[in-house]
């Protein structure tokens, strides 16, 4: 298939939500207001009040008596922003929205929280919209970072970042978002540099003084992109510990406890399928599952992982599994998640599901059922590759690889900077159908993989399957020169240089491969780059071949041979009769020391008198013994219709018929004897 089984997906990166805007502690109000001269005390004690409220965090009262201070004060800046922050902080945000809407004609800024309020709600396009056109303030900044991390837009994301270290802020949230947005952006080798500019030590024991459970999971997933899985089930494992600790401290129940740890045993599990624990891996999955003890992310993180260990095996129920996690949608051919995960699972993770039940389906044989879903996939996912991919593994499943080519040949001619899976995919549905051209060509597209091994020695035997020794010469070529300008450590000129001599020597370029064979021994001195040199000149220069020929080392064991004689010879020949090797006298005296042990006999068995043989055929069945003499049946059996004659009752009826009248005298004389009794019974029981 397209898309591995093998779907392997991580938990969510911790990445916390920014400090809501502007945590209000309003001081009592101290200022006149022209709307309230009358009654300034009152004014005053609402907002002390008010500030009450906000300190001790209950914000729907605090809602209540901010309207008291707008009824007594309309339009009061301050007592309209707590308004809005309260709705905020009370997870309101339909109600901070109109509140919002209600003062627009009043002169107050709001589009920060209005921006924000989009974000809460996931309609991060309209947040980012509102977010441009203001000015770049620290709070701006963090929520845009924000905004682009939803959008899984991780350039932006670290730019935003990178604006935000001119207002030096020493914040822990933004360090761990930081290292965050590094990872999703595959920059996890980049992590330890930015974090120790911020002198930050991610090492496991900085980790458990710093008693950051945050800290130590991101740093926990750095390693697992850097593929240090050792390390990363050791801070993971500290991380665990770490929040329980935490967790236990504020009397959380023990469910509870495992409820908000789910993304770590997620990842756990993750970091043990990486490492070839797949049971111990399945056991976490099946847990979490069935327990549903976890964040709707984190379970369908493991159900996910599950079918992954799972693979073909039992695709019907795995369907079940994915079926809890998606929904039909009211428009045409498109699905969604269940509203927990829609908002929740960053774009990546929502491929991986869907690109996981097109493949159940697949394997399920529910082609039309797979159709419907790609079809839906195409248009939720228009900037994307996979479901591309997806169209192309349902048409070869149907057995139309021209159309899948068909398919693939398309985005990758509409989009030639972003088709490099495309590319692969074509190439392997391409070869798979002996369709070499196609196959070549695909591969000749991809500028950035053209020099390495896999890639060069796949190019080589397509062109072979298409009697085309000067392109695949070619191939080799470009490969060779390529790795004489790299200054890479490991550099792999030697063997691309070995194998391209050894394939033009085998399709009759002698004097190419003699060319690169002295190359190598002048570059790396190889012996058996040396012995080819010598075999290949032989063909063409046989000066050149006998003076390299001198700088052969000598074979031990081969000074007292006749060459001459031997080549004159046949060859070797086959000697029947055992070669003789001299045996030590010591050898053979302990070997007849030898001592021979006594035969074990049955119980009360006496060898002098051991009586009669045994049966030599006692261990055979009594049907296979020579004695053996089978029982004959004295009755016989009548088989056939009813007042049927057997044969041989025939045959002695017409051998009689002959001689009847001879006998008639002497049979009238003859009384017929009764019937007997057991020929009636049988009868009798034949009609029933």
């Amino acid at each position: 298939m397209l898309v591995s089984d093998q779907l392997r997906i991580r938990p969510r990166l911790v990445s916390h939500l920014l400090p809501d805007p502007n945590h209000i502690t309003m001081p009592p109000k101290s200022k006149a207001v022209a709307a309230a001269a009358a009654e300034p005390v009152a004014v005053e004690d609402l907002f002390s009040e008010l500030h009450r409220h906000i300190e001790a965090g209950e914000f729907p009262q605090a809602v209540k008596v901010a309207d008291q201070v707008l009824a007594a004060a309309p339009g009061d800046e301050d007592a309209v922003r707590c308004k809005v922050v309260a709705h905020i902080k009370s997870d309101a945000t339909d109600k901070a929205l109109a509140a919002i809407r209600a003062a627009e004609r009043l002169p107050i800024d709001l589009s920060y929280y209005k921006a924000y309020c989009y974000y809460r709600q996931n309609k991060l396009q309209e947040a980012l919209e509102i977010l441009n056109g203001q000015e770049e303030t620290a709070a701006v900044l963090q929520l845009e970072s924000q905004i682009y991390y939803r959008l899984a837009r991780m350039t932006d994301c670290l730019n935003s970042y990178e604006k935000l270290q001119k207002f030096k802020i020493d914040s822990m949230d933004l360090k761990i978002n930081t290292i965050a947005a590094l990872v999703a952006a595959g920059r996890a080798s980049e992590v330890q540099a930015a974090m120790k500019a911020q002198k930050v030590d991610l090492t496991t024991r900085a980790l458990r003084d710093a008693r950051s459970f945050e800290l130590a999971y991101n740093s926990a997933c750095t390693l697992i992109e850097n593929k240090k899985y050792s390390e990363a089930k050791e801070q993971l494992d500290l991380a665990k510990r770490i929040g329980k600790e935490e967790l236990m401290v504020e009397d959380y129940a023990e469910d509870e406890i495992e409820y908000e740890l789910a993304p770590v045993s997620a990842q756990l599990a993750y970091v043990q399928q990486l490492q070839g624990q797949t049971q111990e891996a399945m056991e976490t999955y099946v847990n979490m599952t069935n327990k549903k003890s976890g964040d709707p992310s984190s379970l369908a993180v493991a159900t996910i992982n599950l079918i992954s260990l799972k693979g073909t095996k039992d695709a019907a129920d795995s369907l079940r599994k994915l079926d809890r996690l998606v929904e039909k949608s009211t428009a045409p051919n498109q699905l969604q998640l269940i509203e927990s995960l829609e908002f929740k699972l960053p774009p990546r993770k929502k491929e991986a599901l869907y690109s996981a039940r097109v493949l159940l389906l697949l394997h399920a044989n529910k082609i039309d059922q797979a159709h419907e879903l790609v079809s839906g996939l195409l248009g939720m996912f228009q900037d994307s590759i996979f479901p591309i991919l997806l169209q192309a593994a349902v048409h070869v499943r149907e057995k139309k690889v021209p159309k899948a080519e068909e398919v693939l040949s398309r985005y990758a001619d509409k989009r030639p900077n972003n088709s490099k899976e495309v590319l692969l995919a074509l190439a392997q549905i391409a070869a798979s159908a002996n369709h070499f051209q196609i196959a070549a060509d695909s591969l000749s597209k991809i500028s950035d993989i053209q020099h390495m091994p896999a890639t060069v020695a796949t190019l080589v035997a397509l062109k072979e399957r298409l009697s085309d020794s000067n392109g695949a010469a070619s191939v080799l070529d470009c490969a060779i020169q390529w790795w004489k300008n790299a200054m890479t450590e490991d550099n792999k000129l030697d063997v691309f240089m070995r194998e391209a001599a050894s394939f033009k020597l085998n399709h009759g370029r002698d004097e190419e491969a003699c060319q690169l064979y002295e190359e190598l021994v002048k570059s790396y001195g190889s012996t058996e780059a040396l012995a080819g040199l010598v075999a290949t000149s032989a063909r063409t220069d046989l000066e050149k071949a006998e003076l390299y020929e001198k700088k052969l080392k000598p074979l031990p064991g081969l000074k007292g041979i006749n060459v001459e004689s031997l080549e004159k010879t046949s060859g070797a020949r086959h000697v029947d009769q055992a070669v003789k090797v001299d045996v030590p006298e010591e050898v053979k005296k302990q070997k007849a020391k030898k001592r021979k042990r006594k035969p074990k006999y049955p119980k009360n068995f006496d060898p002098a008198n051991p009586g009669p043989p045994p049966d030599p055929e006692r261990w055979l069945p009594k049907r296979e013994r020579s004695s053996y003499r089978p029982k004959r049946n004295k009755r016989v059996q009548v088989r056939g219709a009813q007042g049927s004659v057997s044969k041989h009752d025939a045959a002695a009826t017409n051998a009689g018929g002959a001689s009847s009248k001879a006998s008639q005298s002497t049979t009238s004389t003859k009384a017929p004897e009764p019937p007997k009794a057991a020929n009636k019974s049988r009868n009798k029981k034949s009609r029933r």
